[in-house]
């Protein structure tokens, strides 16, 4: 397990750490020591109690990662965000719940989101679905799984909590991978979530804002929402690195082959000349980022075994493994096969237990 490198990002977004908090204690009581998985990510037990204490989003990341792979539980944030009492979000979830109908209970998620975590940037699009995206500011989304994938539960907990009725998703897309059983995922949604895909998004029937919330108090509503505006207004504006943003925009992108410049530039909103200025500002060149992300890429994808070395060339975009082998002994000297059996051996050594 590697240890997170808090200089390597700088200065990164920070969250309330409720998942980190809730990790935390599923960790304790399954009997494992959690002091040494805190340490690696720069965190420490007095963070942790102290819940007025915000965590670095990718410290959070890092740890329920490790926690999950302490525990062997693949899907720690799904089971996290569909147990725990949603009244641990705080004030928000009394902002959502007091809303008159769903749509605006949603707008109010959307808005406020940032107050919870600044490392995602919720977007609502209405047509004839009503759809929230989910863009990572300042943090690798291809770090991440279990937040994610927390946040998509804890969102459908919430519809179906706060109108009492078991209301499930029109699609739930998500671009990183899985080759675990879905199975009790699919089940809990209640349709069959798209993995590998370009966004990241859950989408319900247009039909839901109009539907009136249990709880509805617009005079509390009003209160609460007076209080979430203050508080939005003193949290920093975490944009991060230009790079980390070009490095989420190209990883959906690869196994399409439009990983280009100008889909990416577009897809940030600005032009290709501005891209690649202000990319050379911060000392480095699409290029030069798109082949650091697929090496990264690479390394994450060949620890998976159940990956075939053609399956790993096509997520990075070639569609040649020659092409995937050659670039990859540029990056590393070495093979593609030879770096899997290398990865395989160093796991086998880690995990014999001491003599």
């Amino acid at each position: 397990m590697r240890t997170f490198d808090v200089k390597r990002f700088g200065t990164l977004p920070s969250a309330t750490g409720t998942l980190t908090r809730l990790a935390y204690a599923r960790a304790k009581e399954a009997g494992i020591d959690v002091d040494p998985l805190l340490a690696k990510v720069c965190l420490n037990a007095d963070q942790i109690h102290d819940r007025t204490t915000r965590l670095r989003v990718q410290s959070q990341i890092a740890f329920v990662e490790l926690v999950a792979e302490a525990l062997q539980d693949p899907f720690l944030g799904f089971h996290l965000a569909r147990d725990f009492d949603l009244r641990e979000i705080g004030m928000l979830h009394y902002v959502i719940g007091s809303c008159e109908f769903l749509g605006d209970a949603l707008r109010s998620v959307v808005r406020y989101s940032t107050i919870l975590n600044e490392g995602i940037m919720l977007r609502c699009s209405e047509g004839d679905d009503l759809t929230i995206g989910f863009d990572y500011v300042g943090v690798a989304r291809r770090s991440d799984r279990h937040q994610i994938e927390s946040w998509m539960t804890t969102f459908v907990r919430a519809v179906r909590e706060t109108t009492g009725r078991r209301i499930q998703p029109a699609r739930v897309k998500l671009t990183h991978r899985r080759n675990e059983d879905l199975t009790e995922f699919n089940a809990f949604m209640g349709i069959e979530a798209q993995f590998g895909a370009d966004v990241d998004e859950i989408a319900f029937p247009a039909a839901i804002k109009d539907v009136r919330l249990v709880g509805a108090d617009p005079y509390l509503n009003e209160i609460l929402t007076v209080y979430c505006e203050e508080a939005l207004a003193l949290r920093r504006n975490a944009t991060g690195p230009l790079r980390l943003s070009v490095e989420n925009a190209v990883a959906p992108l690869l196994p399409h082959g439009r990983a280009q410049l100008g889909d990416v530039a577009r897809r940030l909103g600005m032009g290709q000349r501005t891209l690649a200025r202000r990319l050379a500002a911060e000392g480095t060149s699409f290029n030069a980022v798109v082949d650091e992300l697929k090496f990264d890429l690479a390394k994450r994808y060949l620890a998976d075994s159940n990956l075939s070395v053609s399956e790993v060339a096509w997520l990075l975009g070639y569609q040649e493994v020659s092409a995937f082998t050659h670039a990859f002994k540029r990056w590393s000297g070495t093979t593609p096969r030879q770096a899997r059996a290398e990865m395989a051996l160093t796991a086998a050594i880690e995990a014999k237990p001491p003599s």
